[in-house]
């Protein structure tokens, strides 16, 4: 009799949702376009015990306004977690898995302390909405084989700050994950490479050997090439021979937290 091999477990990806996250639909599609199994999940019922976070192997904060931001961005969220679930978080970490917090998730991934520095409001004091170019110079299984990629910001604290001797650690230990940098987005748009002011053009920042991953652009904005500002152009582009993939630069970041664990 011919066995049949057990066909292998898909990763588990839980994307957190309420009050006020509202990015959760984007950032669960690139997960399940990555390959992984994701769960969009209230906050509630993981406190509540309905779900358990030692069931997925990535968690995923996404970006939105979470209560607001009316006592600062992600501080009111990062406090519900911190009272109900830090020790399951502390658990997760330990395990060796992925956090990964996008927008207004990074803003909650400091205020948790899990990322170094803080979040603050743009030197324009106003909201940004606009692609910017990235480049990667961070450790982590999140940025495997990525060198630049162009996504979308929206934000208005978006504005990565630190003190002096916290941002030379954080690039004597490799932390600093993007930078923005002046490429093909700010050229096609004319606009400057830093839409936010942030220190050192710091864009994203990494702690516990890479895998937990806090970034104020939107790679979940960015899954396919036709989201991009210049896509008309592109499709032009295409039919004299050159390339048009369907996907867009952000899915690699999905796809390398999948990656991450074996089959």
């Amino acid at each position: 009799m011919k066995i049949k091999p057990k066909k292998a477990k898909k990763v588990r990806a839980l994307v957190f949702s309420g009050y006020g996250l509202n990015c959760e639909e984007e950032a669960a599609y690139g997960f399940t376009l990555a390959g992984a199994e994701a769960d969009i999940v209230h906050i509630n019922d993981i406190i509540d015990g309905k779900v358990s976070v030692n069931d997925y192997q990535i968690l995923c904060f996404p970006g939105g306004f979470a209560y607001g931001d009316d006592t600062g961005s992600g501080k009111a969220y990062a406090n519900r977690v911190k009272n109900h679930l830090g020790k399951d978080l502390a658990t997760f970490l330990s395990e060796g898995k992925l956090i990964i917090g996008i927008c207004n998730g990074f803003q909650i991934l400091t205020e948790l302390g899990l990322l170094p520095g803080a979040l603050t409001y743009n030197d324009s004091n106003r909201y940004t909405d606009r692609w910017v170019d990235l480049e990667a110079e961070g450790e982590s299984p999140w940025l495997t084989g990525i060198t630049r990629l162009s996504v979308p910001v929206a934000h208005g604290e978006g504005k990565f700050v630190a003190p002096p001797k916290e941002l030379a650690e954080l690039k004597k230990k490799k932390m600093v994950a993007l930078r923005y940098v002046k490429g093909e987005m700010c050229a096609y748009q004319d606009l400057p490479l830093n839409p936010s002011g942030t220190m050192e053009d710091i864009a994203g920042v990494l702690s516990h050997e890479g895998r937990v991953f806090g970034l104020m652009p939107h790679p979940d904005r960015a899954l396919f090439s036709t989201q991009l500002p210049h896509w008309p152009l592109l499709k032009e582009r295409a039919r004299r021979g050159e390339s048009f993939p369907e996907h867009g630069p952000g899915l690699a970041i999905f796809e390398n937290g999948v990656n991450y664990f074996p089959n």
